[in-house]
């Protein structure tokens, strides 16, 4: 692909994520709530409304394109694109009214993803990259921390919907705690990553995460200079981002 095809990509990702950030931002008075892999795993008229609008969107722009959507919307890609999409990553902070929701955004080819973009309107926060483009905060290029330490490392992380998944969750925080700086939990992957790539956290891991959840904040990660991993062989997989040197460390002292 070239370099032109990239860019058109990227703003079609920028201008999409931007109006679906506008909507979401007309928060209703009440809620419609559709449980889905468990009673805590939950989906708003807001998520599905947000599906609706992106996937519009882009195959108006680009009818041949593919889709795969946290939601449901599913469309096998007769050009080459396959758009990865979370109309609301971060439903339950958006439902309590916390900051830190997004929509998060991505498009692939068969071999990887070639450009992602995170819009979280509640902090005013834009995120976005391009494979082999670099990585940017509201048009100003970042890179993640590194080296850090473990004992000066700001770590996030998350819980899986799955209550049973959470036992090891807790295990991991439990081994950590004493041996890093601190512990956030921001209840939003995508941003969470972002945090990453710009610094602002030193590392981020969570067990159960979906293409979806990870599409545009790894690469946005990656091409700030993190290391993005997801681990193999273990059900449900953790993934894992961070600079080079504590990528490393955490790797070890998790076992992941």
């Amino acid at each position: 692909m070239d370099m032109s095809e990239t860019k058109e990509l990227l703003e079609l990702a920028q201008s999409i994520g931007s109006s679906a950030g506008d909507f979401l931002m007309k928060r209703p008075a009440t809620f419609e709530l559709v449980s889905k892999s468990t009673a805590i795993d939950i989906a708003t008229q807001m998520d599905k409304g947000s599906e609706e609008l992106i996937v519009s969107a882009i195959l108006k722009a680009r009818p041949g394109d593919g889709i795969i959507a946290e939601e449901g919307s599913a469309k096998e890609s007769t050009s080459g694109i396959t758009w990865v999409i979370d109309p609301l990553d971060g439903t339950v902070n958006y439902l309590y009214g916390l900051p830190g929701w997004n929509v998060s955004i991505a498009a692939k080819n068969v071999h990887e993803t070639l450009v992602g973009v995170v819009v979280a309107p509640t902090i005013n926060s834009v995120w976005y990259a391009s494979k082999g483009g670099g990585a940017f905060f509201n048009g100003r290029p970042i890179r993640c921390n590194d080296p850090i330490e473990l004992d000066r490392a700001l770590i996030a992380t998350g819980f899986a919907y799955d209550v049973d998944d959470r036992i090891a969750q807790v295990e991991h925080m439990r081994a950590l705690v004493p041996l890093i700086r601190d512990m956030r939990r921001n209840g939003a992957a995508a941003v969470d990553l972002c945090h990453v790539a710009m610094g602002s956290l030193d590392a981020y891991f969570e067990s159960g995460l979906k293409e979806w959840d990870l599409a545009a904040g790894a690469l946005i990660a990656t091409e700030a200079g993190a290391i993005v991993t997801t681990q193999e062989g273990r059900i449900p997989a953790t993934s894992l981002a961070a600079g080079p040197h504590l990528h490393k460390v955490l790797r070890a002292t998790l076992a992941i």
